[in-house]
Order: C-alpha cells, then sequence, then structure tokens
C-alpha cells in the first residue's frame, strides 16, 4: 500500500503549510490513504502538538511490511522515529523535502542534515541543484526532482492578455527589511515601472523611490489569483539588488519558493535571478526572464516585445494548468514508488 500520514497545520496562510496540505491532497487523489490521523487546523499550540503526536503513533502502528510511506520533510522529532519504525515494519520510505535546516535557519550542519536525510530509502528534492547538492554532501540514498511545487486552488484564473504600460511587477511575501532588505535600496534604480506589493512588513518611509511601490496588504491566495494586478512576479531574495546575496539569497541557488507557483498560478511571467534554481525550469518553459540584477531591469522590460511577451502568457497558461492538477508532485512519487518496488 503506497500511504502517507497528516498532521496539525495551525493554517494554509503559511507557504510551507500550503505546499504541504497540497501535496496531501495529490497523494489522497493519486491513490495514496492516510494512515494516520485526519488533517486538522488547530491554532491551539498544545492541541496541535498532540493531533500530529498520536498521528505519527497510529501512523507507525498502522504500517505493514511492503508499505511506501511518504514523509514530507522536515519533520523535526519524529523523522528517525518514523523511518526505523516503518523499516522495522517491512516498510520503505520516500522523504519529500520542503525545507533544508542547514541552509537559512541553520538548526542542522550540512552532516547532520545528511545523516538524518539517509534514514529514507528515497529521496524528492526540490531540482538538480539541491540533489547535487545532497550528493556532493554524502548522501547516498537515490534521489528524484520534483522540479516545482504544485499549487492547488478552486479559484479561476481570469484572462488577462492586455500587459499594463509601463509593466507593473508584483513581490509578494514577508516585505520587512530583515528578509527583503533589496526593497528597500531598490527604488533607486526604477524609472519606468512600478511594483505592487502583497503581504505585510513594508516600512514605505524606509525605502528609497518609494513612490514606485502599491502596497496591497495581505491578501489569501485564493482571492489574489483572482484579483492580483500586474504583469511579471518577481523571484528574489536577500540584501542586495545586483545579487541574491545572504542567507536568504543564497537559498536560491537551491529551493524552490513556493510563491514561483502563486504567480504561475496567477498566471503572471516570471522574473527571476539568473542563478537560482528554479532559473532553468524558467528559461526552459519560456515562461518568463532570467537576470543577473535589479538594476537593469528598466532597459530589460522596455526591450521585450509584444510577442515575446505573450508567447510567455501562453506557455504560463500551460504551466499554470499542470500546477492545478498536482502534476509535478503526482508524477515524482510515481516515478520514487516504482522505482522502489523494483528494488
Amino acid at each position: 500500500m503506497n500511504c502517507y500520514f497528516s498532521k496539525n497545520y495551525k493554517n494554509t496562510t503559511n507557504a510551507g503549510n500550503k505546499a504541504k496540505t497540497d501535496i496531501e491532497f495529490i497523494l489522497q487523489k493519486n491513490g495514496f490513504k492516510n494512515i494516520g490521523l485526519k488533517q486538522s487546523f488547530h491554532t491551539n499550540k498544545i492541541s496541535g502538538f498532540f493531533v500530529t503526536l498520536f498521528s505519527v503513533i497510529k501512523t507507525a502502528f498502522c504500517l505493514d511490511k511492503g508499505d511506501v510511506l511518504v514523509i514530507q520533510y522536515p519533520l523535526k522529532k519524529y523523522y528517525y522515529f518514523i523511518c526505523r519504525t516503518a523499516h522495522f515494519k517491512g516498510a520503505k520510505t520516500i522523504t519529500l523535502i520542503h525545507d533544508l535546516g542547514s541552509f537559512r535557519r541553520k538548526k542542522l550542519t550540512a552532516s547532520q542534515e545528511i545523516k538524518r536525510l539517509s534514514q529514507s530509502d528515497y529521496i524528492i528534492a526540490h531540482n538538480t541543484a539541491m540533489q547535487n547538492w545532497l550528493k556532493e554532501n554524502g548522501c547516498l540514498t537515490p534521489i528524484e526532482c520534483l522540479e516545482i511545487f504544485d499549487y492547488l486552488s478552486p479559484t479561476p484564473t481570469p484572462e488577462r492578455t492586455q500587459a499594463h504600460s509601463p509593466y507593473q511587477i508584483v513581490y509578494a511575501g514577508a516585505l520587512s527589511p530583515r528578509k527583503n532588505s533589496f526593497l528597500y535600496e531598490w527604488g533607486d534604480y526604477i524609472t519606468n515601472y512600478s511594483i505592487h506589493l502583497y503581504g505585510q512588513g513594508f516600512e514605505t518611509d524606509k525605502a528609497k523611490g518609494n513612490e514606485h511601490f502599491i502596497c496591497k496588504g495581505f491578501i489569501p491566495s485564493d482571492e489574489l489569483i483572482k484579483e492580483v494586478e500586474g504583469d511579471f512576479g518577481l523571484v528574489w531574495d536577500g540584501d542586495s539588488t545586483s545579487s541574491c546575496s545572504g542567507e536568504w539569497g543564497h537559498y536560491l541557488k537551491y529551493n524552490n519558493p513556493h510563491k514561483t507557483s502563486l504567480y504561475i498560478r496567477c498566471e503572471l511571467p516570471i522574473i527571476i535571478w539568473e542563478k537560482a534554481a528554479l532559473a532553468p525550469f524558467v528559461k526552459n518553459n519560456n515562461i518568463g526572464i532570467c537576470i543577473s540584477n535589479l538594476e537593469d531591469l528598466d532597459d530589460i522590460l522596455a526591450n521585450i516585445p509584444t510577442a515575446d511577451y505573450q508567447t510567455m502568457k501562453n506557455n504560463i497558461r500551460k504551466v499554470s494548468q499542470q500546477l492545478s492538477t498536482g502534476y509535478y508532485c503526482a508524477k515524482a512519487c510515481r516515478k520514487a514508488c516504482d522505482i522502489l518496488s523494483s528494488i
């Protein structure tokens, strides 16, 4: 039996929780059985803790020989327990990575992370850059790539064929100087476009060229897909406009930011740092542009032919449809199960 287990998620306004609950739904749709407790959204920490604990314990009891269990990582204190219990009972595990603790949060060293992940029989990494990093740091477990996170939503995307003049750039997420200090320098380099900010924490008085920024506030993802105003979605992080630097920026070389999937579901062509791990996906699918820095964006946008922009829009509509059906998660998990069943 192919299976997974659910846990308590508090809410789905958090990008990480949204990604995990989407994957549970995709797994269920593709014949995987939830052998833990029912998915829940308790906001109380104590209630949430016990729901997750009991779900892990129930999973351990329900596993049988020959089962394949999908684990969403990180799982903190329960990861070793669930992997070892699965192997003791003759089951195999697939670990689908959401985040690596050895990067931004520095909660683990690289060797500690690899030792932990090596408890699994199969790993689904975000992309080839993350796959290579795991191998280079000593991971011998078979690794498959997800390519990009799916993004489920019942909201249909309205038809938006006409680009604004000048272009409008959308940036969604945490907007405080701590995580995105590049935002506060960016205004110096903007002349012929504007920025629509979706999120909380932007300190307008600290931003250079703040007249170019339009703060839209936090909007739930389903509403954003329907209401977003803009022509491109920006994938950038860190403390510099000239490159994605700092701990947050550096992580873009290895991870798949969930906001990229949100932009695609909004059918916004992507603007992404050329060294980001998702840049090849954007380029190969012709759904946006890869840039070295934000300081040249005025000239870059001015030289995009209308026909090229329309091609990006047409292409991103196709990818958006794939994300809305769980295509990438289903494909990676099916391949992992097929490989494990043949071992």
